[in-house]
């Protein structure tokens, strides 16, 4: 033991479990070579900067801290990895060990897991179908065989890699091989290598629910053999749950979620793009070989979020997502689907689409069909051809942009755009085609043919691929019929602004010559336009002057004996002249 004046905040985590022991303040201390002992090594050296240099054992258990952890991602077969151990890789982003989840508290896993973030988030489960029972610990050992085995305390092999079972010589305490090794990289993958280094088996070969960057999502299409990604069976269950996600086996073209035997969500096509910038930080490639393509994705740059991954989630969505830290730090998803409605697989039923536009997403039927059950609102339904395409009659192509190709082709290689719509043409149970041509790839131009129906479309701002559909006639009606409905538009944008012009001018008009001038009065006379023998409306007279005295004395000073009646503007009385509705008529005759 060395007495050494070590600073600790009082919640640094200490475990008893690593071969050097610190006599701290009577206090035995034993780091374990995490994370949270990198942190005090500084701490530690410069405690012993105050003491005197001649302590020589200090100094020497200074040097196997740091030795040994520099050491902390390895595992040895020497030491084996029991409940409290950990594994930390040296970037410190990733953590292995044994774990237990709330829903399921008595069992006990080995697994990958991000370190130091405040929500735990498993990348990676060993015996996710085979967990350790409370009641019996497990450990993980490096085999004479070199293989990594998982047993509990009975010694009941849980879960074990398969290599090629070459024994290596020697054997150490824990009675591995002492060849062999593993470490847990900064990606995340944790490796087992030989003696000379040779990688013989790594995590990334066994994926569950997760994979992170530079994983490979292989498929051999000639072999029809494909990696599997495999949903937890709920939240807290981490065994195998009904949704996979795989490449399509057949072609090599697709990306697909299973549940159970049923398709559940389609990627799509791949179109022959060798890279997408999925986001400005990300970028996605798909790799064709010949026999074996593979989807894979990186950072772009190292501004990119640390930490992200996809992820099928036991609900059967697809997810990217990426670590922010902040305020509230937590997980962003950038992609997730199918979500609900449409994008599930055949939500649209035949010839059927989902139309995407923002949040809202709905079935709609390609042109030249109409709904199946006549308008009733199955979706399931799907769409029927408004004429029926008859072998030797008229019919033609329409060219349907921004399309998520439909599910079921024929993948044709070697054949140029001309080739491959002729070839559609002269076969009149094609139903359609779709043409790629990506200079900067093997095998770049791809030609594709369906028969029968067409299942599993969406129109999106996202999708770029074009689909040639086969109508019926000659496309006359067609072209009619979006000249027709072009024209409306056109007259629609033109003639209303126009309407609306015009009726805004009328009403200007209205109100400027219709402005009430009043009742001038000048010197307490009223003015008003009359001759005793002609009619009021005659609009050539010559008008004269009438006092207020003048008509009081004319209706005996408004006696209800001369009153005729009441109107919109008051009362109207009868005088000695041939007389009007005095107010009635000034009003009338400014307004017209």
């Amino acid at each position: 033991d060395a007495m050494v004046a070590l600073p600790r905040k009082p919640n640094d985590a200490v475990e008893l479990t690593a071969d050097i022991v610190v006599s701290y303040n009577g206090t035995s201390w034993s780091p374990n070579c995490k994370r949270e002992t990198r942190d005090l090594l500084p701490h530690f050296a410069q405690a012993l900067t105050h003491q005197s240099m001649a302590s020589l054992p200090a100094i020497f258990i200074l040097m196997l801290l740091v030795r040994s952890c520099n050491s902390d991602d390895r595992l040895r077969p020497t030491k084996p990895l029991s409940p409290g151990d950990e594994l930390i890789s040296s970037n410190g982003l990733f953590a292995l060990g044994f774990f237990s989840l709330q829903g399921s508290a008595a069992n006990t896993y080995l697994g990958i897991w991000y370190h130091n973030i405040s929500e735990r988030t498993y990348v990676w489960v060993a015996n996710r179908d085979s967990p350790i029972k409370s009641s019996l610990p497990g450990k993980l050992v490096v085999s004479n065989t070199s293989d990594l085995v998982l047993s509990d305390s009975d010694g009941r092999v849980l879960w074990a890699t398969k290599t090629n079972n070459v024994t290596t010589t020697g054997s150490g305490s824990g009675g591995g091989a002492t060849g062999a090794g593993a470490v847990l990289l900064d990606t995340g993958n944790f490796v087992l290598r030989s003696r000379n280094g040779t990688e013989i088996w790594q995590s990334y070969d066994e994926p569950t629910d997760t994979f992170l960057p530079g994983f490979k999502l292989w498929v051999n299409y000639k072999t029809h053999v494909a990696a599997r990604i495999v949903a937890w069976k709920g939240p807290d269950d981490p065994s195998t749950g009904e949704f996979v996600l795989s490449g399509d086996t057949s072609t090599g073209l697709q990306i697909l979620t299973w549940r159970g035997s049923s398709l559940y969500w389609r990627a799509g096509v791949w179109n022959g793009a060798t890279a997408a910038s999925f986001t400005k930080s990300f970028l996605s490639q798909m790799i064709d070989d010949g026999e074996v393509a593979y989807f894979t994705y990186n950072r772009a740059d190292d501004s990119a979020p640390a930490r992200s991954h996809w992820k099928l989630d036991h609900t059967g969505e697809v997810m990217f997502r990426v670590w922010v830290e902040g305020s509230s730090s937590s997980w962003v998803p950038l992609f997730e689907r199918p979500g609900k409605w449409c994008l599930v697989y055949g939500a649209c039923g035949p010839f059927g689409y989902c139309d995407v536009k923002g949040d809202v997403r709905e079935c709609r039927c390609l042109d030249g069909f109409e709904p199946a059950d006549g308008g009733g609102g199955s979706s399931k339904a799907g769409c029927v051809r408004k004429e029926a395409v008859r072998c030797g009659g008229n019919n033609y192509f329409l060219t349907l942009p921004a399309m998520k190709l439909p599910d079921k082709f024929v993948y044709l290689t070697n054949r140029s755009f001309e080739e491959c719509a002729a070839g559609c043409d002269r076969n009149c149970s094609c139903t359609g085609y779709a043409y790629t041509n990506a200079s900067d790839i093997l095998l770049a131009s791809k030609c594709f043919h369906w028969t029968g129906d067409l299942v599993d479309m969406v129109k999106a701002d996202y999708t770029s691929d074009h689909l040639y559909l086969r109508l019926a006639g000659n496309g006359d009606n067609y072209a009619r019929t979006n000249n027709k409905i072009n024209g409306v538009h056109v007259v629609f944008k033109i003639v209303l602004p126009l309407i609306a012009f015009l009726l805004i001018l009328t009403c200007i008009y209205i109100f400027c010559i219709c402005k009430p001038r009043g009742i001038h009065q000048n010197n307490g006379a009223l003015q008003v336009h009359l001759r005793p023998s002609q009619e009021v409306w005659d609009q050539s007279l010559e008008f004269s002057r009438i006092t207020f005295e003048d008509i009081a004395a004319a209706t005996n000073s408004f006696h209800e004996t001369n009153m005729l009646g009441r109107g919109g503007f008051g009362k109207v009385y009868k005088v000695a002249y041939k007389m009007f509705t005095l107010r009635s008529k000034y009003k009338m005759q400014n307004c017209f």
